[in-house]
């Protein structure tokens, strides 16, 4: 970490250690919780873990006990105090422990302990902790986290979605803590006794009144929706249909395939169906698909079951956005596609009903009553509002017709959303009657006036149903995905952004699985139940980040936009149109604008403004404002951390840097604020479907700031390289260590560089030009190559000569005079490495071996010339043919090699990155991704036990 000797504030634990893999461990494993989890409030994009806020926050807020010489006076006491607070941690992320009164109270004991500490020298009530703002609020992870620790909790966002979540997570709980439920069935079953802790009631009744909800709109659409009646006809072919005969079953959902008329002159009349896959459960044992019954110039579907051919799971596609004639084979390219659809001139045919079973999912071929039910429902309104089609497309930003938020959804859909949406004004009405009923005063004050009786408390189960609605939202519509794999209906955000989905799943409001109206206000329940129990208030609040009015003193902790990443008010404007439509009412400040507010959105995106070179003065101009507001409020005594992650994509004069990186850290530097400290946490899933397939980044870095020091010193170019050079080394061993993924890497070395050069008021350069941030960037990550060129020395010599091999020709062929020249600088031969089994030399060519050309009876205990080349690439074959456990296997026989092969991986990913070889790189990243889980399964195969190094060794 880095020091700065002229400050006279304690330093936290944050900026000297943290239990980083008790961190990692517990965002990674959060990420697939949901039960009782606060996410399924409402979706909101790159949510940070809960765990690693907690922890973070937690960090930032008690001493470290180096500030302690009087209690800790040597580095063993300092060491013991440490691990005590690093074990409070570690229990203090656990997801069993997110509630667990006796951990969490035992966290805010050690802060208030610390805070106490602080008043002595500066004089502020130490029965009263500083308040938390963060002004990039988002989905209200970073807040929630501050207001569990017990401090009064400020979130602010200048989008309504993100403002009116925070609204549901940390103001209305604590509003309505302890109160019992209104409503007479729940009433009746608790009378004379109060059992309803924190926001227990306000869940029960969010319960009741969703299945009010759910109950008077089925009466109103219900028939729209009808179930399917299994007849002896059906069965004729389908034995598994036996069981249900002549019973009726709910219908889970309905599988539509898009059509487009065929290209082919011959069948220029017919639609044709573009299938992604036919494939409807590849569950084992229980595979169903749809098979096309082709008849002249007309086709159906029919359903199968068992085992099915590869071309099943093909569909009618060719590729990603291109598919055939279902009669002729002619290709359809998305080109052709996307202006029939923007012509209105595609369709959809009904091409599967999937219905619940007793023991799963039932499958049925489609009826024309089925089909005529869906296309003959008449909405009465849709939301109008444009979209932009980029967010609706693939990546060749085709629009396909989708020109309005209404064009997302059926027409059956848009019945049923708005039907259930209408449906909230009367909900709303009976809430008040019934609170009334229960004994609660009414004073007609709303929610957004600052009420607190029924009126409010009315206000209040609306806005929580409308998180519902949300969900239905994002299940209902003609994005939706079947997956295959569930069997089940997939959301139609499984990214950020909304991708084209050619044979998409309507669901059933009034079944039970996801698309589910019950299942939509169970999802804001459950996690409901688990909230209100703090002892501190939280507020949430509509504030643009660059006209920050803050208090003086704050905490702040915060996620801020990354550069161009994501435009979230473009995204959110999918759940908006529908929200202002069923409670502007209730917050008319929040739902004025017909669209979530864009102009002010802090986000580098060239369509908003003339130029490129205008979105990053924009970006760079608004973040210098938030960060100036920031630093001027911060309190003095706890530093500011800040979540950041932007992959490293352009190129430099002297190495990779990125624009984003850039920006950002010169908004930082320039308000006067200097990096004492950086983090990585692992706060993204390997199984997202941005990640998937992809070298996407894992991590986010936090940056641990204070304000400058006044006295900052001037340095020179050379001074800051050989610091680098010192420094960086022991870093990039501690991230390596830490099983940092490759495509973090770069972006990991950022912080500890960017410490040593915002610790100066400025580097010069040998011009005397102060140096720039674009500059310091180039020059960490020429560093960073240096270094890991220099853990290329530790290698045997085969290695080495394979991977100065890989650097010029990578797997492609080269002349065996090149080839013998390059052995004789590495003092080996070309026919030594053939018999080292990695090289291919035939009729003066040579080439590395591909992972597919190697033996695939290779044993390390039994290889006379064992590389750490070779034993790299057998690892990433097994574990990509053979799973986790077989690769764990190898690496239990590699022993001290082992670690060797991982550390080539990361120099061996960094080279594909810089040459542009996306799929080899992803080979080497995922296999240090896979390392934690290689070694558990290789400690054990003998019955061993995998241990945990410590950080201070």
């Amino acid at each position: 970490m880095n020091e700065n000797e002229k400050t006279t504030y304690r330093k936290k634990l944050i900026e000297v250690a943290l239990p980083l893999d008790a961190i990692n461990k517990a965002s990674a494993r959060e990420k697939s919780i949901r039960h009782g989890h606060p996410s399924t409030l409402h979706l909101w994009w790159a949510r940070r873990p809960l765990a690693a806020a907690r922890a973070v926050l937690f960090a930032q807020l008690v001493d470290d006990p180096s500030s302690h010489p009087e209690l800790f006076p040597t580095e063993e006491e300092q060491n013991r105090e440490r691990d005590r607070l690093f074990a409070l941690i570690e229990q203090m992320v656990k997801w069993e422990n997110t509630n667990n009164e006796k951990v969490l109270e035992a966290a805010r004991k050690e802060i208030r302990k610390s805070w106490a500490l602080t008043c002595k020298e500066t004089g502020d009530d130490p029965e009263k902790l500083p308040a938390f703002h963060d002004p990039f609020a988002g989905g209200g992870a970073i807040p929630l986290e501050a207001q569990r620790l017990g401090l009064e909790a400020h979130a602010s966002d200048l989008n309504p979605v993100a403002v009116l979540i925070c609204k549901a997570m940390l103001e209305i709980p604590q509003k309505f803590a302890g109160q019992p439920p209104v409503n007479p069935e729940s009433r009746k079953k608790s009378r004379g006794m109060n059992v309803w802790k924190g926001a227990q009631g306000l869940a029960e009744d969010v319960r009741y009144y969703g299945k009010w909800m759910r109950d008077e709109v089925e009466k109103k659409i219900g028939d729209l929706y009808p179930k399917v009646k299994v007849t002896s006809e059906m069965i004729e072919n389908r034995p598994d249909l036996k069981e249900y005969e002549s019973k009726e079953l709910t219908v889970i959902a309905w599988i539509w395939a898009r059509t487009v008329k065929s290209p082919n002159p011959a069948f220029k009349h017919v639609h044709v169906p573009l299938v992604s896959s036919f494939v409807l459960s590849n569950k084992k044992g229980k595979e169903a698909w749809v098979k096309p019954v082709l008849s002249g110039d007309s086709y159906r579907f029919m359903i199968k079951t068992g085992s099915f051919p590869k071309s099943v799971k093909e569909g009618t596609k060719i590729s990603r956005g291109s598919f055939r004639c279902i009669f002729s084979g002619t290709p359809i390219p998305y080109t052709y596609i996307d202006e029939e659809a923007n012509a209105g001139r595609t369709g959809a045919k009904l091409m599967a009903i999937v219905a619940e079973g007793r023991r799963g999912r039932v499958y049925f071929p489609p009826t024309k009553g089925m089909e005529k039910v869906a296309t003959e429902a008449i909405p009465s309104w849709k939301p109008t509002s444009a979209c932009r089609g980029t967010f609706a497309s693939n990546a060749q930003g085709r629009i396909y017709g989708f020109k309005v938020f209404g064009d997302y959804f059926t027409s059956r859909q848009l019945v049923a959303l708005s039907t259930i949406s209408d449906s909230l004004v009367n909900i709303r009405e009976k809430i008040i009657a019934d609170a009334i009923l229960s004994g609660m005063i009414e004073d007609k004050k709303t929610l957004d006036e600052g009420g607190e009786r029924a009126t409010a408390y009315s206000d209040s189960i609306a806005i929580l149903l409308s998180l519902a609605i949300d969900r239905l939202v994002m299940s209902n519509n003609s994005l939706v995905s079947w997956n295959s794999s569930g069997p089940k209906a997939q959301h139609c955000f499984g990214r950020q952004a909304l991708p084209m989905v050619w044979d998409f799943a309507e669901t059933n409001p009034f079944a039970s699985a996801t698309g589910s109206i019950e299942a939509a206000y169970e999802c804001v329940a459950d996690p409901l139940s688990h909230l209100g129990k703090f002892k501190v208030t939280g507020f949430s609040n509509q504030l643009e980040a660059s006209k920050l009015d803050l208090p003086e003193k704050i905490i702040c902790s915060t996620d801020p936009p990354y550069y161009s990443n994501v435009g979230y008010s473009d995204l959110s404007d999918f759940f908006y149109v529908w929200l202002r439509k069923h409670i502007k009412d209730i917050f008319p400040g929040l739902f004025y604008t017909l669209t979530t507010p864009k102009n002010e959105e802090l986000v580098a995106t060239p369509y908003r403004h003339e130029s490129k070179e205008d979105s990053e003065t924009f970006f760079l101009n608004g973040m210098k404002k938030a960060f100036s507001s920031i630093k001027h409020n911060l309190n003095e005594m706890v530093p500011l951390t800040i979540y950041y992650a932007f992959k490293q994509s352009e190129k430099g004069e002297t190495g990779q840097v990125s624009t984003g990186w850039e920006t950002f850290l010169e908004s930082l530097i320039d308000t006067g604020l200097t990096i004492f400290g950086t983090w990585p946490l692992r706060t993204e899933m390997k199984t997202r479907q941005v990640a998937m397939g992809t070298n996407a980044l894992a991590s986010s870095i936090i940056l641990v700031c204070r304000k400058k020091n006044y006295n900052a010193e001037i340095t020179t170019r050379r001074n800051f390289q050989t610091q680098l050079r010192e420094k960086l080394p022991k870093t990039l061993r501690y991230l390596q260590k830490s099983n940092i993924a490759p495509v973090d890497l770069a972006q990991s070395a950022i912080g500890p560089g960017m410490a040593i050069f915002s610790k100066y008021e400025r580097v010069i350069e040998a011009d005397g030009t102060p140096m720039t941030v674009r500059t310091a960037l180039e020059l960490i990550n020429e560093v960073l190559d240096e270094i890991l060129s220099h853990q290329e020395g530790e290698l045997d010599s085969d290695s080495r000569w394979a991977v100065s091999w890989f650097e010029q020709f990578g797997t492609g062929e080269g002349s065996f005079g090149v080839a013998e020249t390059l052995c004789k600088a590495k003092n080996n031969s070309v026919q030594g490495l053939v018999d080292a089994g990695f090289l291919y030399s035939k009729a003066g060519r040579v080439h590395l071996l591909r992972r597919d050309e190697m033996s695939e009876n290779w044993d390390p205990s039994s290889d006379h010339r064992l590389t750490v080349w070779e034993s790299t690439q057998h690892l990433i074959r097994v574990l990509e043919n053979e799973g986790e456990e077989a690769a764990a296997g190898i690496l239990k026989k590699l022993g001290g090699v082992a670690e060797q092969a991982r550390d080539l991986a990361y120099r061996l990913y960094m080279t594909c990155e810089r040459k542009g070889w996306a799929e080899e790189a992803r080979s080497y990243n995922a296999l240090v991704v896979s390392w934690p889980e290689l070694k558990r399964l290789a400690s054990s195969i003998d019955g061993g036990k995998d241990t945990q190094g410590k950080m201070f060794e």
